[in-house]
């Protein structure tokens, strides 16, 4: 379970300036904020991945790549990188690292808090609460989040923010796993690189 915490203010760019990989165990219950609407909607982070640039098969920027899709990577750690895909989902990673080192980590699964009611009017095929955001495409449909809130800045924004840890899962309840759907990615694709919070059930169903 997720101990509680008193609310903190957002983390401050320093935090997301850092290894992907440290960044994705440590915004593990965090809460991820969306002003979209003029609602409040709101969850507790429980499940990442991390993507490592330029030496990574499996990320937008492998071998340097740069395109207008994915120039939010390369830019300021602290700034929502929003994506479209299969022509219908929207999925949102946080720019990690240095300016110029393009890396970032994918938010895959929120334990809804905030706006529950208007999560479930985005999203109409939700018949409970852990269908709400147990995937990156369903969390950005319950928390309104398209391509209008690429570049968002998540330490400053009313849109869109991260909160800093208000709930904490201690380390030894963080699984590390290899990442979901990235068949692609040849050797990278076994990379323990996707974390989840142990036993909570708003986690994706993917593997491990």
């Amino acid at each position: 379970m997720l101990r509680p915490h008193a609310l903190q203010p957002h983390p401050p760019r320093s935090f997301f300036r850092r290894d992907p990989v440290w960044v994705a165990r440590k915004l593990l219950g965090h809460r991820l904020v969306s002003g979209v609407g003029g609602t409040r909607t709101a969850g507790i982070i429980v499940e990442t991945e991390a993507y490592l640039g330029i030496a990574d098969k499996a990320a937008h920027t492998y071998g340097g790549r740069r395109s207008r899709r994915n120039r939010t990577m390369w830019g300021a750690a602290g700034h929502a990188y929003v994506y479209f895909v299969y022509g219908m989902h929207h999925c949102i990673n946080v720019v990690a690292g240095e300016t110029g080192d393009p890396v970032a980590v994918l938010i895959r699964a929120l334990e809804p808090d905030a706006g529950i009611d208007t999560m479930f009017e985005r999203r109409r095929r939700a018949r409970r609460a852990t269908d709400l955001c147990s995937g990156p495409a369903k969390l950005c449909q319950a928390l309104g989040i398209d391509l209008r809130l690429d570049g968002e800045d998540l330490t400053s924004s009313d849109l869109l923010c991260v909160e800093s840890s208000s709930r904490r899962p201690p380390p030894t309840t963080i699984v590390a796993t290899p990442r979901v759907g990235i068949a692609y990615a040849e050797e990278w694709q076994n990379e323990p690189l996707r974390f989840f919070v142990a036993g909570n059930l708003h986690v994706s169903h993917g593997r491990g």
